[in-house]
């Protein structure tokens, strides 16, 4: 009998705890569903998961482009209870990023990011924090040469290096994709702490894996699971998890940087990004609004070591990648004969530009109109940056005819920009003319947004534009770059990650 009761009292518990769990849901839809009568139209939500199920838990373009025929170019997805609004197309991402760039230039403060970045450095942080930062970021890359000739020798270097490992493999299939990544993280590496590292530092591979894990799990289902629920996803265990270990690890090796640097005392002309933040630290450590410190500048050191080696790295592999997938992309008549390949209309420019020099400089891309082309349509086309970072609106903003709140988190999808069909020809064509007028001359657009714009605007832009040009050029001045005996195509399609990776390849660097 009392058995019997007890099992009446828990099953009453138990129904009464589910009801109550209902509750809570209901009435949070229907707070979603108030909420959304302000907000621009979209796609249905979902009670507790909202629209996280038809994303398939990722903000994958084609997804987000199939949407915005549905909604057009502004439009509301749900991550759980949080409302996301996504701006598409040239038109409105420029309207959003550009006209209203000081109101959305912040950053979300939930989310798997945050939770790594503890909200410090440049790239997830807010206000007097950020502004501080990006501003003494800037003024050190600056510092430290970028734009002039002492910066760029130390990317010639890293391209030399390159060069030297791909001709070490004597013409031989090789996938070159870790000789990349860490020339690539070298040159951020001399920025960040004075030095480069062996390829074969088991330290310096460690941390090239560590940025690579990083990259990956923001761009993840559980990422976007972990933005929408990051009260309860700290706690569980999965994939995500591994970004904390990656950034713990990061974490360490930059402290022992920072202590050896301390030990070896102040240069008169600092010589790196950590040695300019150490004198910043002692400069600014009786102001009593001051965001310099230690934790500041090891989060930016991460933010620029993952910033500045994952794009720039992934943007020369897919160089590459289509050197060999699109190589009679169209006909060129030139010096008598046709040149039907991509590669030899690129080298042929480079041969007559140069002249005989084994290095090009940065200054040599006027001189190269076609060259210049073809790196900005990888850009373009290979779309590195996916869909971008989300961003918040740091005060109410009237964006598109729709008044958005203080803290409402925008997307502007910069995939949409760059495959706009009103803005490019062939939109979904690798086609260097999109940035050749009909002389053949180099010319811009307004869709060319890789870096976003704005003040959210990529820091390490000119750093990224000056390696793309140097390593690219070095490597198709020294090297046919050819498919490997047998193969007769490539895949092109994309891995998807934070960035948007090829497939592994092989290809064979022949010395010319």
């Amino acid at each position: 009998m009392l058995n019997m009761s007890f099992t009446q009292e828990t099953w009453s518990l138990q129904q009464i705890l589910l009801a109550f769990l209902v509750c809570v849901i209901a009435v949070k839809y229907i707070k979603m569903r108030w909420a959304a009568r302000s907000l621009p139209p979209g796609p249905t939500p979902l009670p507790l998961i909202g629209n996280l199920w038809a994303l398939q838990f990722k903000l994958h373009p084609k997804t987000l482009r199939k949407i915005a025929v549905s909604y057009g170019d502004i439009y509301t997805l749900w991550l759980g209870h949080t409302p996301l609004v996504v701006l598409s197309g040239c038109r409105s991402v420029r309207n959003g990023l550009i006209s209203h760039s000081e109101e959305l230039s912040g950053r979300p403060v939930d989310g798997l990011m945050q939770a790594l970045t503890n909200e410090r450095g440049i790239g997830s942080t807010n206000g007097h924090t950020w502004k501080q930062q990006r501003r003494f970021g800037l003024m050190t890359l600056r510092n430290l040469g970028l734009g002039k000739r002492g910066l760029e020798s130390r990317i010639q270097e890293e391209a030399q290096c390159l060069v030297e490992s791909l001709a070490a493999k004597n013409g031989e299939p090789v996938n070159p994709s870790d000789l990349i990544v860490h020339a690539v993280a070298n040159v951020i590496s001399a920025v960040v702490f004075g030095h480069r590292f062996s390829i074969e530092d088991p330290t310096f591979q460690e941390m090239v894996r560590c940025n690579g894990c990083i990259v990956t799990n923001l761009g993840t289902a559980w990422g976007r699971i972990y933005d929408a629920f990051p009260w309860l996803m700290r706690y569980v265990p999965g994939p995500h998890q591994s970004s904390f270990a990656a950034m713990a690890y990061l974490t360490t090796f930059i402290k022992k940087e920072i202590k050896l640097h301390e030990l070896n005392g102040p240069n008169e002309q600092p010589q790196d990004l950590i040695e300019y933040y150490l004198a910043q630290i002692a400069k600014t450590k009786l102001e009593p609004d001051t965001t310099f410190d230690e934790a500041n500048m090891i989060q930016m050191v991460i933010d620029l070591f993952i910033a500045g080696t994952e794009t720039t790295a992934t943007s020369l592999q897919w160089a590459l990648l289509y050197m060999v997938a699109f190589p009679e992309i169209q006909n060129f008549f030139s010096k008598g004969k046709w040149i039907v390949t991509l590669t030899e209309k690129v080298q042929e420019e480079l041969d007559t530009v140069l002249d005989g020099s084994q290095l090009a400089y940065y200054e040599d891309k006027k001189r190269l109109p076609f060259t210049n082309a073809v790196i900005h349509e990888v850009q373009r086309y290979g779309n590195i940056a996916s869909v971008g970072m989300l961003r918040s609106c740091i005060r109410k903003v009237t964006v598109n005819g729709y008044q958005l709140e203080k803290n409402t988190m925008v997307l502007p999808n910069l995939d949409s920009v760059l495959h706009d069909q009103h803005q490019w020809e062939t939109p979904y064509k690798f086609n260097p003319n999109h940035f050749l007028d009909k002389n053949g001359n180099f010319c811009t657009s307004e869709a060319f947004l890789p870096f976003s714009a704005g003040h959210r605007v990529c820091l390490g832009e000119q750093l990224a534009r000056f390696e793309l040009f140097i390593f690219f050029t070095t490597l198709l001045h020294r090297f046919n770059i050819e498919l490997p005996e047998g193969i007769t195509e490539v895949n092109t399609k994309y891995v998807f990650k934070m960035t948007l990776q090829p497939h592994p390849y092989e290809i064979c660097a022949v010395p010319r």
